[in-house]
């Protein structure tokens, strides 16, 4: 009866911060420490420091995967499954329902689609700028910035992305170590290294038999699971790098078109949660229910699996200076990623006219000046653009 008790606190608490946690990972992570640290006292800011320090190591979404992490320390495996659903299922709801009612009202050229459009023109150029400063702060970082975006800019193809991010980290591990910022802080996580090899091997198991499947069976269930699985294996960085890599798998292959993916981008950073439930309206557009669910399990199943596989060796890892810098490698190169999708497909596709230009304008400096929340810059920006479009 505890336990039951436990478990319905677990997915409770989430839930509610998957229904006010606005604003992107940072945000999340500040909600995370408020409610679970400082006010229910779960694990004291130590450990807390642990998980963010492991969640940014790990590809996939940092702030989700620290919930995760929580839910199961809490709780177990079931209470991190909790966890998740909790604060991943409003969004996913919310997202799930703008596909439909997109679908069923073909409004791929609608206004406010457009709208929507610029709206990501004016939030990924602000987390560009933003993470640009932070992951690229010397002039070596940003050499590889600027090496990757060209790269990618010139050479616009999924398995480009895969080679930019493995050279950054060799780059990084040799030529970075020096300013690796190591500590000797002591994980607080246990689970047996059974559990943990069985996840690493299963997550290492799928990565290379998914595509196989794919290229044989070709249905659309094991296409969606084989795409979404790999780029939540692969995305460092948060919700706006899978943008990108979304992109490129899904738009040149017909399974959705350049308009509905950005609109559905837009729509995205209005509510709350994570932004790798954007993959719920993706798989909702593609194959309605049953690619909603697909992709949202997919994409977060990596998540799951790393968590679970590398707990037991994270003290070991974290003091390895290799380790730091390759990351410190990755983190550059990931910006450059953003920067070549800012240009294509957003910008390109985005700004047609000085009316859109003019627009993202605002929507920009309401965020980068202002300091306004993403959810309402969102509303702000399709207020006016619908305005402004009735007399330009």
């Amino acid at each position: 009866m505890e336990r039951l008790s436990r478990y319905i606190e677990i997915f409770l608490i989430a839930t509610r911060l998957g229904f006010t946690s606005f604003g992107g990972p940072v945000a999340h992570l500040a909600y995370f420490q408020e409610e679970y640290v400082q006010r229910r006292k779960w694990l004291s800011d130590q450990m807390y420091a642990d998980l963010i320090a492991l969640c940014q190591f790990l590809p996939g979404p940092a702030s989700s995967q620290v919930g995760i992490s929580i839910g199961m320390l809490r709780g177990g495996l079931i209470g991190g499954i909790l966890a998740w659903i909790g604060f991943t299922l409003p969004s996913v709801v919310i997202l799930a329902i703008f596909a439909w009612y997109v679908i069923q009202m073909d409004l791929g050229d609608a206004v406010w689609i457009g709208a929507l459009k610029v709206v990501a023109v004016a939030v990924v150029f602000h987390a560009v700028l933003n993470m640009g400063k932070k992951l690229a702060p010397d002039l070596p970082r940003i050499a590889l910035l600027v090496a990757s975006a060209m790269t990618l800019l010139l050479f616009p193809f999924a398995v480009t992305q895969l080679i930019v991010i493995a050279l950054a980290a060799i780059i990084g591990a040799l030529y970075f170590k020096e300013i690796v910022n190591t500590d000797d802080r002591r994980a607080a996580f246990k689970f047996s290294k059974k559990i943990s090899v069985f996840a690493l091997s299963l997550f290492v198991g799928l990565l290379a038999l998914l595509p196989v499947l794919n290229h044989y069976f070709n249905h659309i269930y094991i296409e969606l699971f084989d795409i979404f699985y790999r780029i939540g294996s692969i995305v460092f960085g948060g919700g706006h790098v899978v943008l990108p890599l979304l992109e490129r798998e899904l738009v040149p292959s017909g399974l959705i078109s350049e308009d509905l993916f950005l609109a559905g981008y837009g729509a995205a950073q209005a509510i709350p949660g994570p932004l790798f439930t954007f993959s719920s309206y993706l798989g909702t557009v593609i194959h309605g229910i049953p690619g909603m669910l697909i992709a949202t399990i997919a994409i977060f199943l990596p998540s799951f699996l790393l968590i679970i596989g590398v707990l037991p060796f994270w003290q070991q890892l974290r003091k390895m200076k290799y380790v730091g810098a390759a990351l410190l490698g990755v983190n550059a190169a990931v910006v450059g990623i953003l920067v070549a999708a800012f240009y294509h497909p957003i910008f390109t596709s985005g700004i047609m006219t000085e009316l859109d230009f003019a627009v993202a304008l605002l929507g920009f400096s309401l965020l980068q000046f202002w300091k306004r929340p993403a959810w309402l810059v969102v509303i702000i920006v399709v207020v006016v653009y619908m305005l402004l479009s009735l007399f330009i």
